[in-house]
């Protein structure tokens, strides 16, 4: 039977400290939302080889980055302790803006009969953008939970969230999410 998968995308370190203050709690309770509903739950996270040799120059967002930020041994790519990973929930890392990018999330996802995508995360232009539109592309169903994504520009994540992801799948609150379960 198909399932659902909830995506926490970079909740690190990095990401959080650029976020409201509220932003936190929020994913917070999406990530209690998908774990108490049984949800199968995947952390994705970006994480760049030491010395960044797989960020190619010419990269916009990567190219240009310190060569120490993102790697194993960058205590800010660390997932925030408020929503680490517990046991039995999956890890993924990522070398690109996507989800999918550098990583077996697609085969993680059809081995587990996954056909919807429940996405949350920092930030919305970045990783929550281009995971949706690859998602619905790769014809999963999607839903974006409105109130646990952010981005450093909160007029452009209410156009990207209002005008643009809503016109590939679904944009939900967390309520509205937590009552459809």
């Amino acid at each position: 039977m198909p399932r659902t998968a909830f995506l926490a995308m970079d909740l690190q370190l990095n990401h959080i400290g650029r976020t409201p203050a509220d932003y936190l709690p929020r994913a917070v309770r999406a990530l209690d939302t998908a774990r108490g509903a049984g949800v199968l739950v995947v952390h994705v996270a970006l994480r760049l080889r030491p010395g960044h040799v797989d960020a190619h120059p010419r990269n916009k967002t990567f190219g240009s980055l310190p060569s120490q930020l993102y790697t194993a041994d960058d205590p800010g790519a660390a997932i925030h302790p408020d929503v680490t990973p517990v046991d039995g929930e999956i890890v993924v890392y990522k070398n690109r803006v996507s989800a999918f990018a550098g990583n077996n999330l697609r085969q993680i996802l059809a081995a587990q009969d996954v056909d919807h995508l429940v996405l949350a995360g920092i930030a919305t232009s970045g990783i929550v953008l281009s995971t949706a539109l690859q998602a619905a592309d790769l014809d999963y169903r999607v839903t974006v939970l409105s109130d646990a994504c952010a981005d450093p520009d909160p007029a452009l994540h209410d156009t990207l969230v209002n005008d643009v992801l809503a016109r590939r799948g679904e944009v939900a609150t967390i309520t509205e999410w937590q009552q459809s379960l």
